[in-house]
């Protein structure tokens, strides 16, 4: 088929549309739906993703975590099964204390946490996170004090009850007020707050503005933080690479707690990468469940465009039989009208991925959420919308093409 004939074929199609806006509407509702929604989902994931990935990257690449067992694989139990941290001992200060010594290791920061209520004057807010960590915490993070100070490593060896606050908690409990060297009730202990931190901002520092940082003994022994789940937040020295820390840390673990050659660790040992893998597995079942979605609302849009294009055959019959009489082959007429419904898929598609890109850039606008438009899901948009069009005009091109050019003529 040539340029000329397709341009025409693509021309008729909009005219129609353009000609009948109801009809029109209702026939691409579907695809405009389906199309928004991957678009939409796409943006989102793609944004989340970016995110994500940047605050592991801030992190530190080299850095890891060990933990009693991997969180990061993810695993369906019916109850029957046993937990996947049975048989596995917690991981304790003391073996802290002994990687901390170790080669190609920076520093370590044990990490626990636990919920409290928070009060300053006639202030309160319930359930605000407390994280027990290691005055080491700041190597893993990502911000700056704000005022103040970290709690010292003295502070720490003696359960003092100090605390970090964060700038968003501090605004809400002394606004318009320094809060350094004030004091605040967590749960039942009074605590001095010593420093405001400042978190960078990203995913979910706008989801949980309001969290406290205490040492770790003190959330132990003040708060009741279990230490069945204290982690170690490992900062690999600059001149080792992570293998060469994590093979020390190996086998410094599996030394103190007697394991012999053969048995399994009983802990471990977590790189930023499983994390990202993780929140890709995660992310992955959403959008295949989107995709289910969409799928229904394509076939939807589909059904559509056969009925349009079966009226559009029956009020063009005359018109065929003239093209026929005047020499125009089956092909000739089956590409026209596939032509025709591809634009009109084509067009939903366009509208869907305005709808679903600017609904995104919209989100990420007006919430923590962020959204960016990858090119593949534009390409697959507009590929997908195509594609339905061919598939579903074929069965109405078909029966253009196969009209007799006498009986087509005789048609009123």
């Amino acid at each position: 088929m040539n340029w000329v004939a397709a341009r025409e074929g693509v021309q008729i199609a909009l005219d129609a549309l353009r000609s009948n806006k109801a009809r029109a509407a209702l026939t691409i509702l579907g695809i405009v739906i389906g199309v928004a929604t991957v678009v939409a989902m796409a943006a989102v994931i793609a944004g989340v993703r970016a995110s994500v990935t940047g605050q592991l990257e801030a992190m530190g690449p080299k850095n890891f975590t060990i933990e009693r067992f991997d969180q990061t694989q993810l695993r369906i139990h019916d109850g029957s099964q046993r937990p996947p941290w049975e048989g596995k001992p917690p991981i304790t200060m003391e073996e802290a204390e002994t990687i901390r010594e170790l080669p190609g290791i920076e520093s370590v920061a044990a990490a626990v946490g636990t919920n409290a209520d928070v009060k300053a004057g006639a202030r309160t807010l319930e359930g605000i996170m407390i994280l027990g960590r290691s005055h080491q915490w700041t190597n893993y993070a990502e911000g700056d004090f704000v005022s103040g100070r970290n709690f010292l490593p003295n502070e720490e060896a003696h359960s003092s009850a100090v605390a970090v606050v964060s700038d968003g908690l501090a605004a809400t409990l002394f606004p318009g007020v320094d809060p350094v060297g004030r004091h605040v009730r967590i749960g039942h202990e009074q605590f001095t707050i010593v420093g405001v931190y400042r978190q960078e901002p990203n995913l979910f520092s706008g989801a949980m503005p309001h969290w406290a940082v205490v040492p770790p003994t003190t959330a132990i022994r003040r708060l009741n933080a279990d230490e069945d789940w204290i982690s170690l937040l490992v900062v690999t020295d600059a001149s080792a690479s992570q293998d060469e820390a994590m093979d020390h840390v190996t086998v410094a673990l599996r030394t103190s707690r007697g394991l012999r050659p053969g048995e399994e660790n009983n802990f471990a040992l977590i790189r930023q990468e499983a994390f990202l893998a993780l929140f890709n597995r995660i992310t992955g079942v959403f959008f295949l469940v989107m995709l289910v979605l969409s799928s229904i609302g394509l076939m939807v849009g589909g059904v559509g465009v056969v009925a349009i294009m079966m009226i559009s055959v029956t009020e063009r019959t005359r018109e065929i039989g003239v093209r026929k009489a005047l020499g125009a082959t089956r092909r000739e007429i089956l590409w026209q009208f596939l032509i025709e419904s591809m634009t009109v898929t084509v067009v939903g598609g366009i509208i869907g991925l305005a709808l679903g890109g600017g609904g995104a850039l919209l989100l990420s606008k007006l919430t923590p959420i962020p959204a960016t438009v990858p090119l593949w899901s534009v390409v697959a948009a507009l590929a997908v919308s195509a594609i339905t069009g061919i598939g579903f005009g074929l069965y109405p091109a078909n029966r253009a093409a196969r009209l007799d050019p006498v009986e087509a003529l005789r048609y009123e």
